[in-house]
């Protein structure tokens, strides 16, 4: 069957998209970087990984933040972030953002590992 300008094509005749759960972890890492005010000195960025199934993709944020700070309220930024941004540009859906809080940065602890470094 061929397509008629201006006639909508059958979904069966349109192909597929399929994105890669990496691109899908990609986006969800930059989001989760625009959620944050910023990176903490000698902090690493975030990071994600994804497991996508159809359209929905499941979501785990690594991520370090500057100490004192507010971690309910971030994390909840991030998952917000995440999840609008991947449903944005991936067009899927996202159920689920676990955020997970490897390392908090303290002025202590930058100093004490300059410290160690001389």
């Amino acid at each position: 069957m061929t397509a008629v300008p201006g006639q909508a094509v059958e979904p069966g005749e349109r192909g597929a998209t399929h994105i890669a759960d990496r691109v899908v972890a990609k986006i969800a890492a930059r989001a989760a970087r625009e959620a944050l005010p910023a990176v903490p000195e000698d902090g690493l960025p975030p990071h994600a990984t994804v497991t996508v199934h159809r359209d929905t993709a499941r979501v785990r944020v690594s991520l370090e933040l500057d100490y004192p700070t507010d971690i309910g309220a971030r994390c909840r930024e991030v998952r917000r972030q995440v999840a609008e941004r991947v449903e944005a540009l991936a067009g899927m859906e996202v159920p689920e953002v676990t955020v997970h809080v490897e390392r908090l940065h303290s002025p202590q602890s930058r100093e004490a590992a300059q410290g160690r470094t001389r």
